[in-house]
């Protein structure tokens, strides 16, 4: 039996179509724009959120960053929420690579108010206050929920009332636009830049799309050679991500269903507590703390059992569905825990 794993959907491998595109590919020199295939990329992944460019870059944190980085002057202030991935998993980036500070707030799920990022607002200039340079969103978050498109309209349009720039971390904006129902582009016109990843859910190998404005773009493209991704012959890497946005954005809301299907039946057993209704998009968090376990112990097993996983955080476990794990394999991974945990 293959290897099924739910650590995440960064675990994808490229698809055959994908491969055989990269194997394909017409190159040339990314940094003199001399790469016909990246230009390609960029050109469909702007129209596809409904920006005026697109960058390629190597991954999403290198995304974020860049749009950090280029919004912002030293100094600056950055609002976003206390558990969003760049705060919580991005190492510290922002304080080295932009150089500004983030002003964090409380968040339900993933989803800001935006009464309280009003306040937050450096309103007056005064000597001892930063600028508030950016205000940075997040969309499917990385707790698994969606954000809906009101909140961010009613974020989108307190920020243009004073002038500032809103970010999109949209690494899994198809995800957050399955679950939803809309285009991409009816929650992505609620920024000035984004985010996303060709990699997770897409099953491209490497890299995702920075997009914006002509301007921010041109700005952008200069700050990314600073930061070393310029990288040339790109075409190879690009050549999967076309295939990523063309084919694979079209049946991500199948990785959704399967999670559900995949929670309703750990809901089923003795001890295990899912919230159903914050299965959003592919993710399953869950915890097991009525059921005495050795966490060590149980991710042995299952990684015995062909089935890789990590240990919980914070008492939660998650599990990621994704292209590589069909409904056959999920049935596997639920009796598998069955036969740990005796009813």
């Amino acid at each position: 039996m293959k290897i099924i794993d739910l650590r995440s959907d960064t675990v994808t491998k490229p698809t055959t179509k994908m491969r055989e595109a990269m194997f394909k590919a017409i190159v040339g020199d990314d940094v003199y724009e001399d790469d016909p295939t990246v230009k390609e990329l960029e050109i469909y992944a702007a129209k596809l959120v409904g920006k005026e460019a697109a960058l390629f870059v190597p991954s999403g944190t290198f995304g974020n960053q860049l749009g950090l980085f280029t919004h912002c002057k030293r100094g600056d202030e950055v609002i976003l929420g206390d558990d969003c991935h760049i705060v919580a998993h991005e190492v510290g980036a922002a304080s080295v690579i932009a150089g500004v500070q983030l002003r964090t707030i409380d968040t339900d799920g993933g989803m800001m108010d935006p009464s309280r990022i009003e306040s937050k607002i450096r309103k007056e200039e005064d000597i001892h206050f930063p600028n508030t340079g950016l205000i940075c969103v997040e969309n499917a978050h990385s707790v698994g929920k969606v954000v809906p498109i009101d909140n961010m309209k009613e974020i989108y349009e307190i920020a243009k009332k004073y002038h500032i720039p809103v970010h999109l971390d949209g690494a899994r904006v198809f995800n957050a636009s399955a679950s939803l129902g809309v285009d991409p582009i009816d929650i992505t016109k609620y920024c000035d830049s984004v985010m996303f990843c060709l990699s997770k859910g897409l099953c491209a190998p490497v890299g995702s799309i920075l997009a914006g404005s002509k301007d921010f773009i041109l700005k952008a493209r200069k700050n990314r050679k600073l930061m070393g991704g310029g990288l040339r012959q790109a075409g190879f890497l690009a050549a999967a991500g076309l295939v990523a946005l063309k084919e694979m954005v079209k049946r991500i809301h199948e990785d959704h269903e399967n999670a559900k299907y995949l929670g309703k039946n750990l809901k089923n057993i003795k001890g295990i507590e899912v919230d159903l209704e914050h299965i959003h998009i592919n993710m399953v968090f869950f915890n097991m703390e009525k059921i005495h376990h050795n966490v060590d112990e149980f991710v042995q097993y299952m990684k015995n059992k062909n089935i890789l996983i990590n240990p919980p955080e914070d008492g939660m476990y998650r599990f990621v569905t994704n292209y590589w794990v069909n409904r056959e394999e999920i049935d596997h991974v639920i009796e598998s825990i069955r036969k740990f945990f005796p009813q």
